[in-house]
């Protein structure tokens, strides 16, 4: 990643604030970065970036940090004084992360998510669009976390890979399954968009 597109990042990151959200909730838990460690599997490091917003996490990421603070993580990217039980976000109001860095691999993520439904208060779905970019295999990142997964392919072709399976869907095709499956996903032959909905019980 040039050091242009990286400050990019970096400003469109301390733009939405999540690690101060992060930290302040931390702090109202009573938790210290190594006992939210231990609660998410994430190292120190990771957090500590994650909290001073050199690093934005990927969705699996902020699963897990918000799971273990006790809150979805629509809490992150609403204003506290929403209470509504019925929103509509405008496409131009979409909260939008691009290129995320990552602890593994800090030049590139791979994709660039939107927030579908952050205002609603208490939802046990998250519902994202997603860009995915084509990478090698050796690159793929995989996550995991606790819930279900939906995704429905709006343009391209997507590379869903887990230990077992391979799937290559196309634009119209759809894949559900259980997220705490370690999972990886990759455009083939150029970006490709999908419709995500996590699906996280209560």
């Amino acid at each position: 990643m040039s050091p242009k597109n990286a400050n990019k990042v970096k400003e469109e990151v301390a733009a939405l604030n999540l690690g101060n959200k992060i930290r302040n909730l931390r702090k109202q838990r009573a938790l210290t970065l190594q006992e939210v460690s231990n609660l998410t599997g994430l190292s120190k490091p990771l957090l500590s970036q994650i909290e001073n917003n050199l690093a934005a996490p990927p969705i699996a990421t902020l699963i897990k940090i918000s799971t273990a603070l006790g809150v979805k993580i629509s809490h992150f990217f609403r204003d506290h004084n929403m209470e509504d039980r019925i929103v509509v976000v405008k496409k131009k109001d979409r909260y939008s992360v691009n290129k995320l860095f990552h602890h593994k691999n800090e030049s590139r993520i791979g994709y660039k998510w939107e927030s579908l439904a952050y205002p609603m208060v208490g939802k046990q779905m998250e519902p994202f669009v997603v860009e995915i970019e084509p990478m090698e295999e050796k690159d793929l990142l995989f996550n995991d976390h606790k819930g279900e997964e939906f995704h429905f392919v709006l343009e391209g072709i997507v590379e869903f890979k887990s230990a077992e399976q391979l799937h290559h869907l196309e634009k119209g095709d759809s894949i559900y399954f259980d997220s705490s499956i370690p999972h990886a996903l990759r455009g083939i032959g150029g970006v490709a968009t999908s419709l995500i909905v996590i699906f996280a019980p209560k």
